[in-house]
Parts: C-alpha cells; sequence; structure tokens
C-alpha cells in the first residue's frame, strides 16, 4: 500500500501533513489494527493527549512489526527528525544525557507512530524557559499494581483510599486506568523540589496508605514480600521513570487505554471499554475528566514533613531500581530469600557481593 498521510492542527490553527509509510501493516492482529489507524487515532485524541503531555520529554516505545513482535524503547529520537519536533537535552542517573522530543504539538505524536510507537512515555517534568524545570518535577505519580490474587475491584477501593490520603498531604489527585490490570494515581505538584525529594514524598504517600490498609497494599519492592497486596510502585518517582501517558494504547490484546476518568466514574467503569477503537466515541460524549488539573498544583511540602517523621521514627530508606547507581541509605539490593547475612550487599548489575564481617569466615 502506498504511504498515506495524516493531516493535523498545529497550535497557530492551521494543519500540518505526516507521512504514515507502510500504513497498512497490521500492529495488534487480533483486532485488525493497522499503523494508519493508530496514526489516525493519536490525531484524533491529540488535543486531550497533549493536554496531559503537552511540552513534556517522552520516551518512545517503539514496535516495529506490531505488539508480537520485537520492542524496544527508545530515548533518543529516530533519524530522520522533522523540522517541527522538538528535543531537549535530559540527564540519566548515571550522567549520561540523552537528546529527547517533547511532545508540543499534534503532529509529533502522530509521527512517532510513524516511527512504530504504540506507548508514550513522558517524563514528569515540563520543558520551560527556565532550563532547571527539567530536574523539577511538576507531577507526582504513584502506579497501583495488583499482585496476583488481587482484581480491579481491590484498585478501586485502594485508588480512593490513596486520594484521601493525598488530600491530607495538600495534594489533589486524578486517576487513570493504567490499560492494564490497575491504576495510576496523579497529583499535580509545583516545580520546588529535584527528584529525590519527590520521590521522598511518595514514599510518605505511600507508607501512610499502607500503615491505614496493611492487607490491601504494600511498598514491598521484592515480590516474594508482597504476598496478594497491591504495590505501590513508588519508584516511579525516580529520575528517567515514566508511565505511559494518559490516552496512550498498551500494547496488549484488546489494544486498551490509559484512559483518564473522574473519581465518580472509577467505580463503574470497566477498563476493558477504553480501546483505541472506543476512546475517541467516549471524548466526545463526556467532558475531559481531568479538567483542571494545571489549576490544582500545590506544594509537596506536607508530603515531605511526613518524610521526615518516619526518618526521626526509624523508618528507612527504600530500594531503587536495579539499574540505578547504589544510593546514600539504600537496603541491600538482594532478593530477601536469598540474603546470606543480614548485612548482605549488592552492586548494580547483578552481582552480589559479601562485605567483609569479623564473624564469618574470609572468602578464597
Amino acid at each position: 500500500m502506498a504511504d498515506a498521510y495524516v493531516e493535523c492542527p498545529t497550535p497557530s490553527g492551521g494543519s500540518r501533513s505526516v507521512r504514515i509509510s507502510s500504513p497498512d501493516r497490521v500492529l495488534w492482529p487480533a483486532e485488525g489494527i493497522t499503523k494508519l489507524e493508530l496514526a489516525t487515532y493519536i490525531r484524533d485524541v491529540g488535543p486531550a493527549l497533549l493536554e496531559r503531555i503537552g511540552g513534556r520529554p517522552v520516551t518512545l516505545q517503539r514496535f516495529p512489526t506490531g505488539i508480537e513482535g520485537e520492542e524496544f524503547y527508545s530515548k533518543n529520537p529516530p533519524r530522520g527528525v522533522p523540522d517541527f519536533v522538538r528535543t531537549v537535552v535530559m540527564t540519566y542517573p548515571s550522567g549520561r544525557k540523552h537528546v529527547q522530543l517533547v511532545a508540543d504539538e499534534v503532529a509529533t505524536a502522530v509521527w512517532a507512530v510513524q516511527m512504530n510507537t504504540i506507548t508514550l512515555h513522558p517524563w514528569p517534568v515540563t520543558v520551560g524557559a527556565d532550563p532547571g524545570l527539567v530536574d523539577r518535577p511538576d507531577e507526582v505519580r504513584l502506579d497501583l499494581d495488583p499482585q496476583p490474587g488481587r482484581d480491579f475491584a481491590d484498585v478501586r477501593t485502594a485508588a480512593h483510599a490513596l486520594r484521601e490520603v493525598m488530600a491530607e498531604a495538600g495534594l489533589t489527585g486524578f486517576v487513570k486506568t493504567s490499560g492494564n490490570r490497575g491504576v495510576h494515581v496523579f497529583a499535580p505538584v509545583e516545580p520546588e523540589f529535584e527528584f529525590l525529594d519527590v520521590r521522598h514524598g511518595v514514599i510518605a504517600v505511600a507508607r501512610e496508605l499502607e500503615r491505614r490498609l496493611p492487607d490491601l497494599v504494600t511498598t514491598a519492592w521484592w515480590k516474594e514480600e508482597r504476598g496478594e497486596r497491591i504495590f505501590l510502585d513508588y519508584n516511579q518517582a525516580c529520575r528517567d521513570r515514566t508511565i505511559a501517558s494518559a490516552y496512550s494504547p498498551r500494547p496488549l490484546p484488546g489494544a486498551p487505554v490509559s484512559m483518564p476518568l473522574r473519581w465518580e466514574d472509577l467505580d463503574g467503569f470497566d477498563a476493558r471499554d477504553a480501546t483505541v477503537r472506543s476512546v475517541p466515541g467516549l471524548l466526545a460524549a463526556r467532558p475531559d475528566p481531568w479538567a483542571g488539573y494545571a489549576l490544582a498544583r500545590a506544594s509537596l511540602a506536607t508530603a515531605l514533613q511526613w518524610w521526615e517523621r518516619d526518618v526521626a521514627a526509624g523508618l528507612p530508606e527504600l530500594a531503587f531500581p536495579p539499574d540505578y547507581p547504589k544510593m546514600p541509605g539504600e537496603p541491600p539490593r538482594v532478593q530477601p530469600s536469598k540474603k546470606r547475612y543480614a548485612d548482605q550487599d549488592y552492586t548494580p548489575g547483578g552481582t552480589g557481593y559479601l562485605r567483609e564481617h569479623p564473624e564469618r569466615p574470609p572468602r578464597t
């Protein structure tokens, strides 16, 4: 099939044509959804999508042959970036820097589809005139990940309770389906703290929820310690960690979409009803469920006071992702069932080591 072209609105009120090669390539085999259909979907939901990710650096989750084939995450923009695509340099935990595209017009998101992107993963920062903004998150995100034995009804219960905890910290929570089994709860914050502080604020909120619902939710990093509880993934607040954007399709059967909801709609909503083919109609039939998001921005100061309270009470730092450099105060990165000694430590990259200990025999 010859190349197709998708007309996209521009911020100035004009239009921009984006070429889509191999438009008949099937991305979701069971549903028969093609690359062109995905590009058209992104164009149709584009204004709502940009309300959520506009001005943010984005990592691309790409599937050159569809969801059943190879996938990879693309930090640096692919070759052939059009002139209209804006980019920014982002610093990663390793200290390395990567150029990443910035989603600030519909055509940029459609061009990402041309590069075989299915899911957009925005950073929690906004690119602005102040270059320091890229190091200070302006939203917090908690991923509620149900472990085997829990269902979406349990996730709903946890999400509503999390909203209450956030409100006590002065934060306004907004909810969306993950596009899979869980939900994501966001809260807009003032860009006044750097990533590590924001992560600590998120941990404090998660711990407060865990105190109230210890049988339902957990902050345990190791899966073997979670049981059937819902994992509160606090490490989504780390630098370089991203979550599938609102209105992004997921590479799963059914072509599900991460769908923003009003809190009053969460209990009656079936996440399977939000798909590439249904979401444009859902958007047309209801007002923006996250209306007022930008106006709800608040300080993370209270959550950080909770963090300091917990530290003073003896609660430790929590584990970082395994690819992170060793962080100050971090607990051992050893799976609990595989620890040989109480002070066994871990080096990033998967190789453990044992610190010398006067009560254990020397290694030979």
